[in-house]
């Protein structure tokens, strides 16, 4: 049984409108990502998610409409399951509700449309039209409302018309009351792209037969081939007089036509009068999606990420031309919506959504420069939505595991990261995911503070319960700011005679109201009065010397002089040396540690040995010492910390020690301090620095301040990393003020701030935009680099260029390391189609292994130069300046579709085929690949899944089939042996092995299958035959799916299996639930349904029962939905206990499983 639960939720906008839907007087933004609608509202100088929902179907459609007298708008919503319904907002309740819900139950029997589904509503709000299938309308009258009825729309009822394949459909503007419709389509005989036009209902006000030889009223040809979109145009405010004229020479066109958008040309067509303008552009484009800004202008998004400024060129209400001009570039459009005053939003489903002020004026004076991809041209970012989708490949990155220790790649700690190829060509980027705690910034204190060193919260007064007094240290001075009560902030020019122009090392309370200040000059202990005679005690280096690293606590300070001299002295008697240490054979001291809870111990991290030393401070003898030096010279100590992370009770002590090369390592410290259990985590590519904070139990968490920011704490006996939303933190100090209790105060960019953690952990986006489409991608922990296969689009004077290379990226900030590989396109187009990591024998020692990364292509084209090469295999190694070079390339009659380790061999897809071939290097550039098995699949291998011997493939027809490898002896050769299948038809897109003999398939229908071997069937042909043990509809398509190994804690109710990632953004974790859940997991489940509803009042179990075109079943099977069971959190108690009763489990053991479930991710 499994158990299914969201990491990232669906982020692609594909729908998006503007309306009245709260307010009479306040236009809201709907967005719809997948199934989700999400409702944005302006604020101040940005915009807000104010509201969230969730709908048991993908959002296929919106639309808006205003009954006669109503104040708001309706927002009509249709799904890709054939389920719509209207929603209204309740002024009652303040919530949204459904007011009106239908199934279409006819589309067993009916063909999808060649485009996307449309929804129009006409311009006089009495008709809606929805076409969803080929050749047929459905049509829907907008009811008047009248007492007793509660329906808004009517029965809609269907319609043939003759057009099969129609590309866009409009309403027109019309001064009848019979709406006009007009339909882009192509004709099916002559090929030929046509407009024509009709009525929606006849005189008599009755639904029109749509009959193309009596009833269409024109019938335009000769237009663009590539034409895509119709744009209504309205007659605005004029009120000239129309007169048609009989003689076609003297035919003018007037407003209130229709615009046909083509790739070449434009023509606009008045469909009264006949006339037609057209228009030739000087660079062709596909155009994606329009938006009207006014009667004249429009916007008009292209496949390139442009935005184009449309505009009619007018003499009265006659059009005598059209003009089209660049505004700038963002991200390809699905979907523009105009929100007035010039912005625009552009909702994208290849790379990030933005809100954009368009400066029109300047787009109509001066084209903009595009040379570069970073060049926006005549508008300006307001803000972002980020966006994921589509996530093309994934990469777990375990960031432990450097030291030899077991992968865990356990989302929930923070220690495994998600690394997503998202996007498309301009809006390619990597994103990483990760698990984490936000920041709440509750105070800026200023914006313009460069070069902060450290800071230090203290307390003024020795009656101050509460920090009210921050320490700034800059490389040259220190600054002062007090805080009064009510939060109120001021930089002081004198404080307790601390030194102001030197830079601060440290500063701490001390009891009694003392204050110990240490500086690159002194160590001076301040007491409670203000006057210069309040310095209870000094010490200074030797002369010519400087303090370069200090730490202390209330009883010792210890610090090193130059580099090259430890001196400890006694806080309590005064600040006297208590002993002197010169180190020996030039070693140097890299950084101190004094714990503030563990008295008369210091820790010394050294540079040239690479040590790391635990100090009685009485002597400053060595109690312990550690070789924390890795092969990597760079690999020294620079920054440590020790501190109780876990409560005493279970583990003492925890040293933490950031490397030079970004690699933190943990140790656990016994009584006698002696160091224990090594390991280590990635953290980035340069040192990390730690700051302690203090809890109220006694215990301590660590803000690591890196490139990938880090809280580190202790959750359930173990040491969780959590992700910070703190990029450019530079460094950190806890502060407890009265006006801003359990804060920290964050520096970083010029900016110091006053923050607070979030309580609960969430999943946390970083984004490296790169401006290419990463099509697959392999990680190599032994390299620290991501292996990518690229795919680079320019447009340069409208023609596209396209160039395909592999090259490697540093794992931390993604940077280019290395020279690219380029792929040779002399035999036409390649494009690499998969990536692997691995390890292969290596030329001089058989049983030497070597890093390696195996690459799959094919060639695009029909025409080749060479017939016979469609696809190669490429190994590439790894020289000492980060480059790939390539061993060898294996030329294929077909292309390579995936690739997997079997042991030292590699198995590779190809067309319809599945070969192992055993991999001989003959040198450090050359190598051969032999054929030594081969499995003809059913139809065509799409993914496959190695385990051991066995071998999954995922076929594109028919579903799973499990193959086993057998070597041969005595002469016969290897061979693949088909051991299982499932025999359903399925159009499989990805799969993995979960479990012994268990493994988790995705379809193209967005449906989730596990499927297990039968080796306990009685009959042969029973074993044979796969089992379904699971199965459900996700409702959105699967790219890619990689297994995880975590092993479940002693209390746990799941075991995490697998990620997966789809086309929308989402990435799932899927586990099994242990049997001893199973039961109760699906009762509770049970139970939520009946008692949590949604917008639509969708059924749950036909939203997630299996659905494909061959079957469907009545419910989920042995599928738990997580996010279903985690609503359980937000409903109110009483709902709470609704659902409890009768389960077992009281609601509060109830609330702490969920809560237990929702920290998995």
């Amino acid at each position: 049984m499994a158990y299914l639960a969201p990491i990232h939720r669906p982020s692609s906008v594909r729908h998006a409108l503007r309306l009245n839907l709260l307010d009479p007087d306040i236009e809201c933004l709907v967005v719809a990502k997948g199934p989700r609608i999400e409702i944005w509202q302006p604020a101040d100088d940005t915009f807000v998610m104010t509201d969230s929902h969730q709908i048991y179907g993908s959002v296929s459609m919106l639309a808006k409409f205003r009954i006669i007298g109503a104040e708001t708008d309706l927002l009509f919503v249709g799904t890709q399951q054939l389920q719509y319904f209207t929603i209204a907002f309740n002024k009652e309740t303040k919530r949204l509700e459904t007011r009106q819900r239908f199934e279409d139950m006819a589309y067993k029997y009916l063909q999808d449309s060649q485009s996307r589904d449309l929804c129009l509503v006409d311009p006089t709000g009495r008709f809606l039209v929805l076409a969803l299938f080929e050749g047929v309308l459905n049509l829907i009258n907008i009811m008047k409302p009248r007492k007793g009825r509660v329906e808004d729309l009517g029965v809609p009822e269907q319609t043939r018309i003759a057009e099969t394949k129609v590309r866009s459909m409009a309403f027109l503007h019309t001064e009848t009351k019979q709406p006009k419709l007009a339909l882009l389509i192509t004709d099916t005989v002559s090929g030929d792209v046509r407009l024509v036009t009709y009525r929606l209902v006849d005189e008599k006000m009755a639904w029109a037969t749509f009959d193309a030889s009596k009833d269409r009223e024109n019938d335009i040809g000769e237009l663009d081939m590539g034409a895509s979109h119709l744009i209504p145009v309205s007659k605005g405010d004029s009120k000239d007089k129309r007169h048609l004229s009989r003689n076609s020479a003297a035919l003018k066109a007037h407003l209130g036509g229709v615009i046909v958008v083509g790739e070449t040309k434009f023509t606009y067509l008045d469909d009264e009068s006949k006339a037609v303008v057209e228009f030739a552009l000087d660079e062709g484009s596909i155009f994606v999606v329009w938006e009207q800004l006014d009667n004249l202008n429009f916007v008009l998004g292209d496949e390139f990420g442009i935005l184009h400024l449309l505009t009619l060129e007018v003499e009265g209400s006659e059009v005598v031309g059209l003009a089209l001009q660049k505004i700038g570039r963002t991200s390809k459009a699905t979907v523009i919506v105009h929100l007035g005053e010039g912005i625009v939003f552009v909702g994208s489903h290849e790379g990030d959504s933005q809100f954009l002020k368009l400066d029109i004026e300047a787009a109509k004076s001066a084209p903009p420069n595009l040379e570069t991809l970073t060049d926006l041209g005549h508008l300006t970012v307001i803000q972002e939505m980020p966006n994921i989708a589509p996530v093309t490949d994934f990469a777990v990155m375990d960031m432990g595991s450097r030291e030899g220790e077991t992968q865990s790649n356990e989302y929930s700690t923070g220690q495994a990261r998600l690394v997503t190829g998202s996007g498309v060509f301009e809006s390619g980027s990597f994103r990483s995911v990760r698990s984490g705690v936000g920041l709440e910034d509750v105070g800026i204190l200023t914006d313009d503070m460069d070069d902060v060193r450290d800071v230090f919260s203290l307390r003024s007064s020795p009656g101050s319960q509460n920090d009210d007094t921050l320490v700034v240290s800059l490389a040259v001075e220190t600054r002062v700011f007090k805080f009064d009560s009510g939060g109120e902030i001021e930089e002081v020019e004198e404080f307790r005679g601390l030194s102001f122009d030197q830079q601060t090392l440290l500063a701490i309370n001390l009891p009694n109201g003392f204050i110990l200040q240490i500086t690159t000059e002194s160590v001076r202990v301040l007491g409670p009065n203000s006057s210069p005679s309040s310095v209870g005690a000094e010490w200074r280096p030797p002369s010519g010397e400087m303090i370069t690293t200090a730490s202390a606590n209330e009883g010792h300070v210890l610090l090193s002089c130059n580099g090259v001299t430890l001196i400890s002295l006694d806080v309590r008697s005064g600040l006297q040396e208590v002993a002197i240490q010169n180190l020996q054979e030039g070693d140097q001291v890299a950084c101190i540690n004094v714990p503030s809870d563990i008295p008369n111990v210091g820790i010394v991290g050294f540079w040239k040995s690479g040590t790391i030393s635990v100090l009685d401070l009485t002597n400053l003898d060595i109690v312990y010492s550690e070789n924390v030096r890795r092969k990597n010279d760079a690999s020294v100590p620079r920054n440590i910390v020790m501190t109780q992370i876990l409560p005493r009770s279970v583990s003492g002590p925890t040293l933490f020690i950031a490397m030079e090369d970004g690699i933190v390592l943990t140790f656990g410290v016994n009584k006698s301090f002696q160091l224990s259990g090594r390991k280590s985590i990635v953290l980035g590519t340069q040192q990390a620095r730690f700051h302690v904070l203090p809890r109220s139990d006694g215990l301590s968490n660590v803000f690591a301040t890196c490139e990938h920011p880090s809280l580190i704490y202790g959750s359930e006996g173990r040491i969780v990393y959590s992700a910070v939303t703190a990029d450019n933190a530079v460094c950190v100090a806890p502060f407890n003020g009265e006006a801003f209790p359990n804060s920290i105060v964050v520096a970083g960019s010029g900016t110091l701030k006053i923050s607070q953690v979030d309580s609960e952990r969430r999943t946390h986006v970083r984004t490296s935009p790169i401006g290419y489409t990463v099509r697959r991608i392999a990680y190599s922990a032994h390299e620290r680099a991501f292996g990518i296969g690229c795919v680079t689009r320019k447009l340069q004077k409208g023609e596209e260029t396209v160039k395909n290379t592999f090259q490697l990226v540093e794992d931390m900030m993604f940077g280019q390391i290395g020279k690219p590989y380029e792929l040779d396109g002399s035999n036409g187009p390649e494009v690499i189609e998969c990536v692997i990591r691995a390890q292969l024998p290596t030329a001089d020692s058989g049983d030497e292994l070597a890093e390696r990364f195996v690459v799959g292509t094919s060639f695009l084209s029909d025409e080749l130069a060479e017939p016979n090469r469609r696809g190669r295999i490429l190994v590439f190694g790894v020289n000492s300046q980060k480059t790939p070079y390539l061993i060898t390339s294996h030329t294929l009659k077909c292309a390579c579709r995936r690739l997997a380790m079997l042991g030292d061999k590699v198995v590779a897809i190809l067309y319809k085929t599945v070969v192992v071939f055993k991999y001989h290097e003959n040198s450090i550039s050359s190598a051969t690949l032999r054929k030594a098995a081969t499995y003809r699949c059913v139809t065509v291998p799409m993914d496959i899944s190695v385990t051991g011997n066995t071998i999954a493939i995922a076929d594109m027809m028919q579903s799973l089939s499990i193959v086993e490898y057998v070597p041969g002896s005595l002469g016969i050769p290897d061979t693949l042996e088909q051991v299982a299948r499932d025999y359903a038809p399925c159009w499989a897109t990805a799969v993995t092995d979960i479990d012994n003999d268990c493994y988790l398939e995705s379809d193209h229908d967005g449906n989730l299958l596990i499927l297990r071997r039968n080796k306990a069937g009685v009959t042969a042909e029973d074993k044979k035959r796969m089992e379904i043990i699971g199965e459900m509809h996700l409702g959105e398509q699967v790219n890619a799916i990689r297994r995880i190994q975590v092993e479940p804690g002693p209390n746990a109710m799941v075991a995490p299996k697998a990620f997966m990632a789809t086309t929308e953004g989402s990435i799932y974790l899927v586990a099994t639930i242990l049997p001893s859940s199973q039961d109760l997991l699906l009762r509770l489940q049970e139970r939520c349904e009946s008692h949590i509803s949604t917008l639509g009042q969708i059924d749950f179990k036909k939203y997630r029962r299996y659905k494909n075109g061959t079957r469907e079943s009545q419910e989920p099977y042995r599928f738990v939905d997580g996010e279903l069971i985690e609503r359980f959190l937000d409903c109110d108690e009483e709902v709470q206990e609704s659902i409890c009763q009768g389960l077992g489990p009281s609601v509060e053991d109830v609330r702490g499983l969920v809560e237990e479930l929702k920290r998995l991710h």
